[in-house]
C-alpha cells in the first residue's frame, strides 16, 4: 500500500527524522488560511504547493510550484485541483489530485540533494540501502546514464543496519564530521522504521544537506508491506481509495487476489501459480493478460461471479480466458459463477473456459446448457491459443 507524501512525513516526524513544516488541505478553500497559518508559524513568505498523488516525477509535471504569497499559493493550487497531473510513472491518464500539501520553503542556496532509499530486494531477501550524492528531480536518468553513481548496500538480517554501514555509506556520499554523524543517525532511524511500520520501500528524493550541514527529508515516499496488514489496523485509515484501481479494491473486500496489468485478455484461474502460468502461456501465444486474478483454492461461488465481474467491467477487456483446475475448487461452483456474472452484466466478449478436475462433466453440463456464447477448451495451451486467435478476430 503506497501512503501519500504527508502521510509519510507525519511517520517520518514520529520516528525523528527531520522534515520541513507543513499541511494538508483536503478542499480548495482551505488553502489560504492553511497557508497564512504556516507563514505565521514559520515566519516566512515563502511555501510550496505540493499536488498529492501516488505517483513520482511531480515537480516535472507541474505538481510542485513555488507560492510567494498567499494569493500566489491560491492561485498554484487552483491550477492543480481536481485536473489529472501526468508523469513518467502515472501513464498518459494521469492521476486526479484530490488533496494538496503546503511546506515551509526552505533556502538552497549552497546546498545538495542526496537520494537515499531502503528496499527490500526480493532477490537477495534483505533490506538495501540505496544512495547516490546525485539526487534530485533527474535521478532517473543519472541511474541510466551514470549507474557508477548509484550505491547500494544489502543489508544482512542477522546483524542489522551496523554503524560501519552508515560511516561508508556517509563517506561515499561525501559527509563527514558533523554531517556524517547526522547521516547515521538519520539512517538508522529509517532502518527502525521500515522495521517497526512493515514497510516494503522508503524513499528519500531529495534528501537535503544545508550549507550548514544539516540534513532534512525534503520528499518521503513508503510503501507498506501489504501481508503485514493484519498487525496494523491504523493502515485502514490511511488508505486513499482514489489512488487505488477500483476493482482491486473490490477484489481484496470480498477475499480473492486481483491486480490491474496492462493487456486486453482477461484471466480468471484459481491458484496463484496456474495463474502466472497461464499469464505466460498467453503471452507466449502472442497475447497480452489484463490481469492476475486468482479466485483461490476454496472459493465459493459468490467469489467467482464477484471476480468475473470484476474483469468484465474492464473497458480494454478483448477477450476472457478462465482456466480451472478443480481440486477442493469444484468445477460446477465456477460455472455457475460466470454464467451468473455473464448474465448479470452480460457477455460482450469471448469467452474461453478449460475446466479440469473435481465435477468437472457437471461444470461442462452447466456451460453447454446456459446457451451462452462460451468456448470450450481441453487444455490449458489450447483454451490459450483460442482466446488469442478470437481477440485478434
Amino acid at each position: 500500500m503506497n501512503l501519500h507524501e504527508h502521510q509519510a512525513k507525519a511517520i517520518f516526524a514520529k520516528h525523528g527524522i527531520p522534515i520541513p513544516r507543513g499541511r494538508v488541505v483536503f478542499s480548495i478553500e482551505e488553502v489560504a488560511s492553511q497557508v497564512q497559518a504556516l507563514m505565521d508559524e514559520t515566519g516566512k513568505g515563502v511555501v510550496v504547493v505540493k499536488a498529492q498523488i501516488h505517483a513520482g516525477g511531480r515537480g516535472k509535471g507541474g505538481g510542485v510550484r513555488l507560492a510567494r504569497s498567499v494569493e500566489e499559493a491560491v492561485e498554484r493550487a487552483q491550477s492543480m485541483w481536481n485536473r489529472p497531473l501526468v508523469t513518467k510513472q502515472t501513464g498518459p491518464e494521469g492521476r486526479v489530485v484530490r488533496r494538496i500539501y503546503l511546506e515551509e520553503g526552505l533556502d538552497l542556496e549552497g546546498s545538495r540533494e542526496i537520494y537515499l532509499s531502503l528496499l527490500l530486494d526480493r532477490a537477495t531477501r534483505r533490506i538495501t540501502i540505496v544512495a547516490s550524492a546525485a539526487g534530485g528531480v533527474d535521478i532517473e536518468e543519472v541511474a541510466e546514464r551514470d549507474p557508477s553513481k548509484i550505491l547500494r548496500m544489502p543489508i544482512d538480517p542477522i546483524t542489522g543496519l551496523m554503524p560501519h554501514h552508515a560511516r561508508r555509506l556517509g563517506k561515499g556520499l561525501g559527509f563527514s564530521g558533523v554531517t556524517l554523524a547526522q547521516f547515521a543517525e538519520l539512517l538508522h532511524r529509517l532502518y527502525g522504521l521500515f522495521l517497526s511500520e512493515d514497510c516494503s520501500l522508503i524513499e528519500v528524493n531529495p534528501l537535503l544537506c544545508t550549507r550548514d550541514g544539516d540534513l532534512m527529508a525534503l520528499d518521503a515516499k513508503i510503501a507498506l508491506e501489504d501481508n503485514a496488514a493484519f498487525r496494523h489496523p491504523e493502515w485502514e485509515g490511511l488508505r486513499d481509495p482514489n489512488e487505488e484501481d477500483p476493482g482491486e479494491t473490490e477484489a481484496k473486500r470480498v477475499g480473492i487476489s486481483y491486480v490491474k496489468l496492462d493487456g486486453n485478455i482477461g484471466c480468471l484461474v484459481n491458484g496463484a501459480g496456474l495463474a502466472m502460468a497461464t499469464m505466460d502461456i498467453i503471452k507466449h501465444y502472442g497475447g497480452a493478460p489484463a490481469n492476475f486474478l486468482d479466485v483461490g483454492g476454496g472459493a465459493n461461488e459468490n467469489q467467482v461471479r464477484r471476480g468475473f465481474e470484476i474483469i468484465l467491467r474492464d473497458p480494454k477487456e478483448r477477450g476472457i480466458f478462465v482456466n480451472i483446475f478443480g481440486g477442493i475448487m469444484r468445477c460446477d461452483t465456477i460455472a455457475n459463477g460466470i454464467i451468473g456474472a455473464a448474465r448479470a452484466i452480460g457477455l460482450k466478449v469471448p469467452l474461453v473456459v478449460r475446466l479440469e478436475g473435481t465435477n468437472v462433466e457437471k461444470g461442462k453440463a452447466i456451460l453447454e446448457a446456459s446457451n451462452l456464447p462460451i468456448h470450450s477448451a481441453s487444455d490449458m495451451a489450447e483454451g490459450a491459443r483460442r482466446i488469442v486467435e478470437l481477440v485478434r478476430e
